[in-house]
């Protein structure tokens, strides 16, 4: 066994090279319809994927509707435009469309890739913030998964991990005098950075601790289980996903 430890930023990378070689998405390229909805942690894996396709163009810089800040934060300037979701059909993008165009079309064999903002690590489940009136994505999202058998697959970084049962929070946040966003409980397969590193280096990691300073606020420590030839594979995609800077730094 071995410790390391893991930043949000490192995290995200991980994430996306564990979703390139997740089987659904594999598949998917080859014959179907990919649908990245966007969001920071699904910016990383559009670019993976993007890239693994030879296509160009893409920027996730600008690849969110909402984004988080701290209140400290001056850095407007960082912001893009927005260019749509990422939709994959058959292994060719179609840039500049989003979620709301192709929904009515999935079925059977396609996927839907959504992120979340908390993670009930427990039970293995995940929920997004509702701050749109109609729902936001994950509402035709939930229609193609739950209504015609679409793949949602929910890719989230451990540091979004949070102490309670998701329903019971979920009633608070949702109730008439709450002020702030709603909080939806979302029924796909949640994807961290536990997953990706058994699909990437076939361990098996347990989040021990989490923080740090200097870069590493918001980190997650993983404890690493495995051969010692695994656990090498590990060690350097930890190194080489350790060097990713913060998210604003890029």
């Amino acid at each position: 066994m071995k410790h390391f430890l893991v930043t949000p930023a490192a995290g995200k990378r991980l994430i996306a090279w564990g979703m390139l070689e997740h089987p659904s998405i594999r598949r998917v390229l080859e014959k179907g319809t990919l649908v990245i909805i966007a969001g920071t942690t699904n910016g990383y894996i559009a670019e993976e994927i993007l890239g693994q396709l030879g296509e160009d163009g893409f920027d996730r810089r600008g690849f969110h509707r909402g984004i988080i800040r701290p209140p400290y934060f001056r850095g407007e300037s960082l912001d893009h435009e927005f260019q749509g979701d990422v939709v994959i059909r058959n292994g060719g993008w179609e840039p500049g469309i989003t979620i709301f165009d192709v929904a009515d079309e999935l079925g059977r064999g396609d996927v839907v890739l959504k992120g979340a903002n908390a993670l009930e690590y427990s039970s293995r489940r995940a929920a997004v913030y509702i701050g749109n009136p109609m729902g936001g994505t994950v509402f035709p999202a939930l229609q193609a998964a739950v209504g015609r058998k679409t793949e949602l697959i929910v890719p989230v970084g451990l540091e979004k991990m949070i102490h309670g049962e998701l329903d019971t929070i979920a009633l608070k946040m949702n109730s008439a005098g709450t002020r702030g966003p709603g909080l939806l409980p979302v029924p796909g397969e949640v994807f961290t950075e536990v997953d990706a590193l058994r699909l990437l280096a076939g361990v098996e990691a347990e989040p021990v601790g989490a923080g740090g300073v200097h870069g590493a606020e918001g980190s997650v420590h993983l404890l690493l289980e495995g051969s010692e030839g695994s656990l090498r594979h590990a060690e350097d995609i930890l190194k080489r996903a350790g060097m990713e800077r913060p998210y604003a730094d890029f």
